[in-house]
């Protein structure tokens, strides 16, 4: 082979260590596993009298004098020494010297043993004694002695070169006075300390080298010295360079740092921030971040260059100095980058780029740039370097950095680093742009769902907040909803469906569409809870188990209204109960229900309780991200609630319900979704509310007609007295067709015009087309066609179909219909 070394075989091809041509200086012999000779160099010879050709293949316990000495190959150890006697050929014993080293297979190749014993050389010479003076003065390391008052007495020439003083002109002269720096006092002190204690230690420090601008890193070895009769007499100081290493440790730190820092939250900017503060200054004197304006995916075309430059838009940037000199550009603006740039070239190639201001590529990018190239040259950039954000196949952008403060250019091992850092960084703004993605798609979807403006209805006057979960959790499935309901009612609902996201938006949209449509239908807060029950626990099975969607649940609270009352209903599944306000009194209450399960278990019932408001009663209904966070328990956030309702009220309800979201959420960046929905009450003045007791009798719609023309005089509604006539003629004449036992008719003036009569039948009536020659079936298609609205509703006794009939648009006593 061309080339010998350790583990190498030699030209022989037999020995690793026969390559240095002095083989009458030791004898050498190699054994394997067994014991057995493998290898007898000239020296072994030159000791023991016999040949390579004569041994090779023996056992080498034979050549013992004692065959006893031959355990120490048995025991388990990688090294032995001592001495043995050994058989020359000619039957003298001879005592030598033997060095034996075990043998690994995994590290030379070998399995066996190495036996070695010197034969020139081992006699101490006098020139022995004169090496240690020349050893010390051409001493690679830098080397020097310092007396008992710390003066130094002896410098080598590496420590000569590094103080940068001959031995003679520093000669007597402390640590701190060669130094003439704090950290030559501070070494200074290791020197006494080492002294007193009489214990070496060992020191880092950075200092500058004689002649040098730039400092190194050292480690200075610190020993006491004794003297034949153990006398403390010296210390001695050995310096080395560990600059190579000490970087390579800063450039690990750095890595591990941006490793820790970058990428702590799911936002563009921060995230793109976080690089570049871990960048600067310990990498670069000025840093910043740019993206694309749509990241392209490295399997299609670059982006293309419009009119030979490339757009970017500036998202962070840091600098050594406050006030940013090297920023052309905020974040947030929009520049154009020449084709010969280095941000452009790292873009297209994809690839880490380097300039320095002597390479030709600066010049060309200063001839297409002159601005900014001027403006580089006025700061003093030296070295720049660009590399591209490339995530999961896609370039994002490019982060860019500059040296100007500090002299030395980037080298490769920066580039290194910073590939890896950027890289890291590239990443976490790819997680964050999805995530924004995600979450714009989200926040649209659910302000699509969610009603962009509540009715203001007579019963309530509402006011709401909607807020949006800040961080890694996202958009959920909070929503609210004011839905009117016949007789002047109300329903108030407010839900939150578990889980984040586009799925949790479009779950909560489903649900809001339910609950608008069971409502339509007039059920009663615990029956619609009961369907929305079975909804939820069929769209769980509609999942199937695909992990991605998860198990679907939602909580739920609703609540309805009557103003002609003052009554309302609530029931709840699973959900916070709301907290009113008594106008009388002022006082704060946590509305006592019952619980209820959470929709999605099934099987379980749901229970409604029933209250007398007083006018002006305000109602505050909320999801759990209101009043319960990380760092808070629910009941603190409910104590908190009750003293903001508790305090003089705002001027205006929507005031209120932005003083109750400052006080619970002063950050205004909840953990969790946070919908809030708030109303005050207001009750119909009974001269507005009629209801007469009709007989069981067809003769009676007369008398109806009759009553409901006088009391719309009364209203000073007489334009609208033939049409009510008529719905009201039609609606009793059903139920005495279709019902047994009272009629009950009421008249209510709101908004609109409500028409309401009921019966003690619960058999709903339909909608039908009559055909030419029947006598009947031609009356709710009568109302149907004079009413804005009409429909049924249930209760405990029966039915009551109503309808509401429009109001002249210049109808002028509707501002007294409340009181």
């Amino acid at each position: 082979m061309s080339t010998v070394g350790y583990g190498q075989p030699s030209r022989s091809g037999d020995d690793p260590w026969g390559s240095v041509r002095d083989e009458g200086s030791t004898a050498r012999v190699l054994l394997d596993a067994s014991g057995r000779i493998t290898h007898w160099n000239e020296g072994a010879g030159l000791l023991l009298g016999h040949t390579a050709a004569q041994m090779r293949g023996r056992p080498a316990a034979e050549l013992l004098a004692d065959p006893a000495a031959a355990s120490f190959c048995e025991e388990r150890r990688l090294r032995w020494k001592g001495t043995l006697g050994l058989r020359h050929r000619d039957g003298r014993r001879l005592t030598v010297r033997l060095l034996a080293h075990r043998l690994r297979q995994h590290e030379s190749g070998l399995d066996g043993w190495l036996l070695v014993s010197p034969l020139a050389g081992t006699h101490r010479t006098a020139e022995d004694d004169q090496l240690p003076r020349s050893a010390f003065l051409y001493a690679p390391n830098a080397l020097a002695l310092y007396d008992t008052d710390i003066r130094l007495r002896r410098a080598n020439q590496a420590m000569e070169e590094i103080i940068g003083l001959a031995e003679d002109e520093a000669r007597g002269l402390r640590l701190s006075e060669i130094g003439g720096k704090p950290q030559s006092i501070e070494l200074e002190e290791e020197l006494r300390q080492a002294m007193a204690s009489g214990r070496p230690r060992d020191v880092r420090t950075r200092l500058r080298s004689g002649g040098e601008s730039r400092e190194h890193a050292w480690l200075a070895r610190i020993a006491p010295v004794w003297d034949g009769e153990g006398e403390l007499v010296a210390v001695a100081l050995s310096a080395v360079d560990i600059t190579g290493e000490d970087r390579a440790q800063a450039r690990l730190r750095l890595v591990n740092d941006a490793t820790r820092r970058i990428g702590s939250t799911l936002e563009i900017g921060r995230t793109a921030q976080e690089l570049v503060d871990v960048c600067v200054p310990r990498l670069a004197d000025f840093g910043h971040v740019d993206l694309l304006a749509t990241p392209y995916l490295h399997s299609d075309a670059a982006p293309s260059l419009d009119d030979g430059v490339l757009t970017l838009r500036r998202v962070s940037h840091r600098s050594v100095r406050e006030d940013t000199p090297e920023a052309l550009v905020e974040p947030g603006q929009m520049w154009s980058h020449a084709i010969a740039s280095s941000p452009v070239r790292a873009v297209l190639s994809g690839e880490p780029v380097v300039l320095h201001k002597d390479d030709p590529a600066f010049r060309a990018w200063a001839e297409q740039e002159p601005v900014r190239a001027r403006h580089a040259r006025e700061l003093g950039v030296h070295s720049v370097l660009s590399v591209p954000l490339s995530a999961r196949g896609m370039t994002l952008g490019v982060a860019q950095f500059f040296r100007y403060r500090r002299p030395d250019p980037f080298a490769p091992d920066d580039l290194l680093v910073a590939r890896e850092i950027v890289a890291r960084g590239a990443v976490c703004l790819d997680n964050a742009q999805r995530f924004t993605q995600e979450r714009e798609t989200a926040l649209a979807l659910q302000r699509s769902l969610l009603p962009q403006k509540l009715p203001q209805r007579s019963a309530v006057q509402v006011a709401h907040r909607y807020l949006a979960a800040a961080g890694r959790t996202g958009v959920g499935g909070d929503w609210f909803d004011v839905i009117p309901l016949s007789g002047a009612r109300v329903g108030l609902i407010v839900g939150d469906v578990v889980g984040h996201g586009v799925q949790a938006s479009a779950t909560m949209g489903r649900l809001r569409t339910a609950v608008r449509t069971l409502a339509d239908v007039d059920l009663p807060p615990d029956e619609l809870l009961t369907h929305l029950d079975d909804l939820v626990l069929r769209l769980s099975e509609e999942t199937g188990g695909d992990e991605t969607a998860g198990d679907i649940g939602a909580t739920c609270l609703y609540a309805v209204y009557d103003p002609v009352t003052g009554s309302c209903t609530v029931a709840r599944a699973g959900h916070p109960p709301p907290v009113l306000v008594d106008p009388r009194t002022g006082g704060v209450t946590t509305m006592e229900l019952p619980a209820g399960p959470p929709l999605g278990l099934g099987g379980l019932p749901f229970e409604s309780a029933e209250f007398s408001l007083a006018e002006g009663s305000v109602l505050a209904l909320f999801t759990d991200g209101l009043v319960e966070r990380r760092d808070q328990e629910m009941d603190e956030g409910y104590r908190l609630l009750h003293e903001v309702l508790t305090a003089p009220a705002a001027p205006s309800l929507d005031a209120q319900c932005g003083a109750v979201i400052e006080a619970l959420l002063p950050d205004g960046a909840p953990d969790d979704d946070v919908a809030l929905l708030m109303a005050r009450t207001r009750v119909l003045d009974a001269a507005h509310v009629v209801t007469w007791e009709i007989p069981d009798d067809p003769a009676i719609c007369a008398i109806a007609r009759k009553n409901i023309g006088a009391q719309l005089t009364r209203w000073k509604l007489r334009e609208a007295v033939f049409t009510a006539e008529l719905v009201v003629t039609e609606l009793i004449a059903n139920a005495i067709r279709h019902a047994s036992g009272p009629i009950r008719l009421r008249l209510i003036l709101d908004r609109t015009l409500i028409v309401e009569v009921s019966d003690t039948s619960s058999t709903a009536p339909h909608l039908r087309r009559a055909a030419s020659f029947d006598e009947g079936g031609r009356g709710l298609m009568l109302v149907a066609q004079l009413a804005q609205r009409w429909g049924t509703r249930h209760w405990a006794g029966g039915k009551t179909i109503w309808a509401e009939l429009p109001l002249p648009d210049d109808y002028a006593g509707f501002g007294e219909t409340l009181r």
